[in-house]
């Protein structure tokens, strides 16, 4: 059995990523997107089905061109591996970011950062990077609780949106530190907040959202300089964190 097999199932498991300082990326797409950004990738495993398709059969080419190494294995052994119910063929391992807070070196001026507080679904994390990515953060940062960003499914639904900026896991006292050394205003996402338009946005701020049903921790929101609320019509309870953040951001752009 391929070592490479091997290895991208045991990579399925959080611990097992952490513990080796790697992430699976699956799917042509999110592949393409790894390749380009020139990280070290361990290496790939393919099915027959990535030559199904002139993409597949050029992203094929594109991790041989690169060095890369790339096993081929059956359609079954591939299904044990990969993160979908329909894989595409493809998936690739690579080395996670060793980056801290403590190292992040934020920009002069003008900064946006997200911060993710008990996000518990993958998906959705993902999706938030992609959100923080298209409106201009410059970092997403996770708090204790969320879920890995450096899941396959996490990375899928980024689309890519790891691998141009920084995304990584930090304690609650790290973000604090962050915060104060930087200037950098915390406003958390709240039902129970003030109009996100009340007031004009800092120059250096960070956007909180929180647990998909209890929001934003007490703890996190006594960071807060302030909690903000979206405007919604009367019987609406709440939005999906990721819907969520895309208005706040949006509302709050520089």
């Amino acid at each position: 059995m391929s070592q490479l097999l091997t290895l991208a199932r045991d990579l399925k498991r959080r611990k097992a990523r952490e513990r080796k300082g790697l992430f699976v990326a699956e799917g042509v797409r999110t592949v393409e997107e790894l390749v380009a950004s020139k990280r070290a990738v361990t290496g790939a495993l393919v099915s027959p089905v990535i030559h199904d398709t002139p993409r597949g059969i050029a992203l094929f080419a594109a991790l041989h061109a690169q060095g890369i190494e790339t096993v081929e294995v059956s359609e079954k052994d591939f299904e044990s591996a990969a993160d979908t119910e329909h894989p595409q063929g493809v998936l690739a391992i690579a080395k996670a970011p060793t980056a801290t807070l403590a190292g992040l070196d934020l920009p002069d001026g003008t900064v946006r950062l997200l911060v993710l507080d008990g996000v518990q679904d993958p998906g959705n994390a993902g999706t938030l990077v992609r959100t923080g990515a298209a409106l201009g953060v410059f970092a997403v940062i996770a708090l204790p609780g969320t879920a890995d960003l450096w899941s396959a499914k996490a990375i899928r639904s980024a689309v890519g949106a790891h691998f141009r900026r920084p995304v990584l896991h930090a304690e609650l006292d790290e973000l604090r530190s962050l915060l104060t050394d930087s200037k950098v205003e915390l406003w958390a996402t709240a039902g129970d907040g003030q109009p996100i338009d009340a007031q004009p946005a800092p120059t250096r701020l960070a956007v909180a959202v929180g647990n998909e049903g209890a929001g934003v921790s007490d703890a996190l929101r006594g960071l807060a300089a302030r909690s903000v609320a979206l405007p919604m019509s009367s019987g609406v309870e709440s939005l999906n964190v990721a819907v969520a953040a895309g208005i706040a951001l949006y509302a709050l752009r520089p």
